[in-house]
């Protein structure tokens, strides 16, 4: 018996040790962005009061409230883009990860938001903020997790950076929050930020 347990605790290790050698997936990595995204986001305004929740540090600025309304606004409209992005077939390459996810994250550019993107508290509250933003997350990596589309054989010309395959949208999608909590960091590193 001692040894038949020896021998399993032998290969439950080197399972462990193979795992850890075994390389993630373009999916994987790309799960594992967004998941790391949505924690960010959410880590960022987590226990924040209603006057930090509403803070601005100049009138043309937006509040915590207005960036994560944004952050939210876009995440279904990116994910119906990423999904269109899905259905037509590339005529060559268009792998650009990393230029997605420096450009997009990069704050020294500024971009003026698309009307449909423009926060008008249409979610009212920060918890109904949150809750709409976990529920469209969930349905981003859901439809990004579709085994059923080569994300790199797919996609569609971008708006902003030209072909670009349909794993990049979803990148896209993902620097896209991550630009904004970075604007959020920015709101809370005001010296005005309330305590």
């Amino acid at each position: 018996m001692k040894r038949l347990i020896i021998v399993a605790l032998s290969l439950v290790f080197a399972l462990a040790a193979f795992a850890d050698e075994v390389p993630l997936t373009d999916r994987d990595q790309l799960i594992h962005q967004l998941e790391r995204t949505q924690s960010k986001f959410l880590n960022s305004v987590r226990g924040l009061s209603e006057a930090q929740w509403q803070f601005k540090s100049a009138p043309d600025r937006w509040s915590i409230a207005e960036c994560a309304e944004h952050i939210t606004a876009a995440e279904s409209l990116l994910r119906n883009m990423a999904a269109d992005a899905m259905k037509a077939k590339l005529e060559a390459p268009a792998k650009q990860d990393e230029k997605v996810l420096t450009a997009v994250v990069d704050r020294s550019k500024k971009f003026k938001a698309p009307e449909p993107l423009v926060p008008t508290n249409r979610f009212t509250t920060p918890e109904a903020t949150l809750e709409e933003f976990r529920k469209q997350r969930a349905e981003t990596i859901k439809l990004a997790s579709s085994p059923d589309v080569d994300l790199r054989a797919q996609g569609a010309n971008h708006f902003l950076l030209g072909p670009l395959d349909a794993y990049g949208w979803f990148l896209f999608l993902s620097a896209h929050s991550e630009r904004h909590t970075l604007q959020i960091e920015e709101v809370k590193a005001d010296p005005n930020f309330p305590k």
